[in-house]
């Protein structure tokens, strides 16, 4: 599933992807009280802004095209610090809702540093680079129960 949530995003956010996909499966067993959902039922709100965690929930909920995703500024957690401020997720099915955030450890602090450098040099493209698969490997290597906690 991870491969096609890829294919459909391309290769610019793998992070991202695997943030949305590890969400995913950490919220719908939650919100369909263990069945499978509905996909066009599922609401998202998040406070990252990505487009890999954009696509991945757009290829398998289909909600950025029905209008049931939403980016709100407002969910973001600063006393979490800034490297782990935006990693809250909020779905809601059937009037269920559950509200995730990354744990400690998924994502670096040189990442976030990263990717709010304007007119980044061609070595720190190659480095966000590599954070980006670091990142996406550290999430795919645990169970999503792991890498994120219900709020």
């Amino acid at each position: 599933m991870f491969d096609d949530l890829m294919k459909y995003h391309g290769p610019d956010a793998p992070g991202g992807v695997a943030h949305a996909f590890t969400v995913l499966q950490r919220a719908l067993p939650l919100l369909g009280d263990g069945a499978p959902v509905e996909r066009r039922e599922v609401e998202i709100a998040t406070a990252h802004g990505g487009p890999g965690v954009r696509d991945a929930f757009e290829m398998v909920t289909r909600a950025v095209t029905g209008g049931r995703y939403v980016v709100d500024p407002a969910l973001a957690r600063p006393d979490r610090g800034n490297t782990l401020a935006d990693y809250v997720f909020r779905l809601t099915y059937r009037g269920r809702t559950v509200t995730l955030q990354v744990r400690e450890g998924f994502v670096a602090d040189e990442f976030i540093e990263l990717v709010n450098t304007p007119g980044r040099t061609d070595a720190e493209e190659a480095r966000l680079v590599v954070l980006k698969r670091e990142m996406t490997d550290r999430l795919l290597a645990v169970p999503a129960t792991e890498a994120y906690d219900v709020d």
